[in-house]
């Protein structure tokens, strides 16, 4: 082991721990005036959330809740959710953020798995949370959070409505220093077989996140995205890898913040417009909902900076946002990375450069943020070149990595096999240090032994201009292994089959892009494509609609 040279403290010197309460004492000293809103409900300063926040740490404490103890959280994005962000886990406890779009069974077995003690549960769930309460074998009580005049509910062991017991509880809070490893955070993650797996992060983790992320996205002039002045407004669910771990950076800086509770594309831009806000993040499809929105056609939403991660960025959605003001840039993580991992830089190089060329980097997964390094693996466990050809899994490194999953340690053991936390992305590194997302290793098609990459297609499809959704996914086939197949969503009034597809392509093929193989044989097009519970296009549902529909000899299925 190296011998490194290490000096003791002062006696009186204080070792100050990475405690998410460094962060919430940040925000009022830059801002305090400044506004959190929630729909067009509640506006307060950053003075009264930091009150709010000490009074929901008394309920908590008065209430029971130890240190150690699981805190679970149902509500929509909010101030509510903003403050849970903070007071559980800065008084010990453990914040449990539930994915209220699994369905009632993995709730149960999410909330049984983290053995939550205590739930905040929102009036538009109780009737879910009834639905699994006689099973659930940990939690002691319950606190309800609603929006409606009717400030009580049929809960069991309920202690009160949020408003009320916070109105009654002391504004001062003395919140303790610990151990800055103690866990803060934790959810769940689902994958295509099995049961959700459980993910969690320390206090330190996530300072050190929010001190990276808020570093990239203010200080990297070519993709300027947060500063103090900008009005925040999450489009990602706050159950989901803490909205991206984002609102601890707007917390800490003090930014004027938006929540718009149930998404709503209608309501979304209405409260861009009302709040005037300039920075957002969200997946494809979310986005996809608010170009579509009624109360956004013909407005030109200028100045609106938004991240998109979560599903790759194809260059016909970042061109149609960008005819319509809105300046996108790709960013990659996973839950199982907190989950800022790489995010898209125009080098000096590539500003040089033509349009095109900057669109093309603009779209990638970026280059790794401080602190972060990625390698290209193979199946055996060798680092491959990063010169932008060689494919193999992403592999990563980072502080604010997830040690494992929770209570189980074969399937921990696997993430980090080798020494290296694995994605389960096939990817390339090129000379800029940029990160290639090719696709998913489960869901590369693998047909006449080579690799097509559904991203890809996925990517040239969308440019077919009567194309305003794609998947594409690799089903079986007798003679290749596995054909790609599309599925398409297309703009109003228009019409594409199979051979006006394949029309699209051929020029793709002809410039070496992609091979004869890769054009799809057969296509459906359909008015929605399945998502997972964070909109993700969910592949693995996709193909068991193909499979039935091709059993079934469905009529809309195009074939050349």
């Amino acid at each position: 082991m190296l011998q490194t040279r290490i000096i003791p403290p002062a006696e009186n010197a204080h070792d100050t721990p990475l405690l998410l309460k460094r962060l919430l004492l940040s925000g009022i000293r830059y801002e305090k005036t400044r506004e959190i809103v929630y729909r067009d409900l509640v506006r307060y300063s950053y003075a009264t959330f930091n009150e709010r926040v000490a009074r929901l740490a008394n309920v908590l404490s008065e209430a029971g809740v130890k240190a150690g103890d699981t805190v679970a959280v149902m509500d929509w994005d909010s101030h509510r959710y903003l403050e849970c962000m903070f007071a559980i886990p800065m008084i010990g406890a453990v914040l449990h953020t539930i994915n209220i779009r699994l369905s009632a069974e993995q709730i149960l077995y999410t909330m049984n798995h983290a053995d939550d003690k205590f739930v905040l549960v929102n009036s538009e769930f109780v009737p879910l949370y009834k639905s699994i309460e006689a099973q659930l074998t940990t939690v002691e009580k319950t606190l309800l959070l609603t929006d409606e005049a009717e400030k009580t509910a049929d809960l069991g062991n309920l202690v009160g409505e949020y408003e009320n017991l916070l109105a009654a509880a002391s504004p001062r809070y003395d919140f303790p220093d610990f151990d800055e490893n103690s866990v803060a955070t934790t959810f769940y993650t689902t994958g295509t077989t099995g049961n959700p797996k459980g993910v969690y992060f320390t206090h330190r983790q996530l300072v050190l996140h929010t001190l990276a992320e808020a570093s990239v996205l203010g200080s990297l002039d070519s993709v300027r995205l947060l500063g103090t002045n900008d009005v925040y407004m999450p489009i990602t669910p706050m159950f989901h890898v803490h909205a991206w771990g984002i609102p601890y950076a707007a917390t800490m800086l003090g930014l004027k913040q938006v929540y718009p509770g149930r998404y709503d594309p209608e309501l979304l831009v209405q409260l861009w417009q009302k709040e005037k806000v300039t920075f957002s993040h969200c997946v494809p499809t979310i986005l996809q909902m608010v170009l579509n929105a009624k109360a956004g056609q013909g407005l030109d939403f200028g100045g609106w900076k938004i991240i998109i991660g979560g599903s790759a960025l194809n260059r016909s959605l970042y061109q149609a946002a960008k005819a319509r003001g809105i300046q996108l840039t790709a960013a990659y993580g996973m839950s199982e990375t907190c989950p800022l991992i790489s995010c898209a830089h125009i080098n000096e190089e590539l500003l040089a450069g033509s349009e095109d060329e900057r669109i093309t980097y603009r779209i990638k997964a970026g280059v790794p943020v401080p602190l972060v390094e990625a390698a290209i693996m193979s199946a055996d466990g060798k680092l491959l070149p990063a010169d932008g050809e060689t494919q193999g899994e992403l592999v990563l490194r980072a502080p604010w990595l997830t040690m494992g999953y929770f209570r189980e340690p074969q399937k921990g053991a696997e993430l980090w096999e080798h020494g290296w936390l694995h994605t389960g992305d096939v990817a390339t590194l090129d000379d800029f240090g940029f990160i290639d997302i090719r696709d998913r290793i489960k869901d590369v098609i693998k047909t006449g032994g080579e690799w097509l990459s559904s991203l890809e297609l996925e990517d040239l499809i969308s440019r077919h201009p009567a194309v305003r959704e794609v998947a594409v996914v690799g089903i079986p086939d007798p003679q290749w292994g596995e054909r790609p197949f599309s599925l398409l969503v297309l703009h109003d009034g228009q019409v594409l089959d199979a051979k006006g597809l394949k029309e699209h392509l051929k020029p793709f093929v002809e410039q070496g892009h992609i091979n004869k193989w890769a054009i799809p044989s057969q296509i459906a097009v359909v008015t929605d494509i399945p998502k997972t519970s964070v909109g993700k296009l969910d592949k693995k549902r996709i193909r068991t609609d193909i499979a039935q529909w091709q059993a079934a000899g469905s009529a809309f299925l195009s074939t050349l």
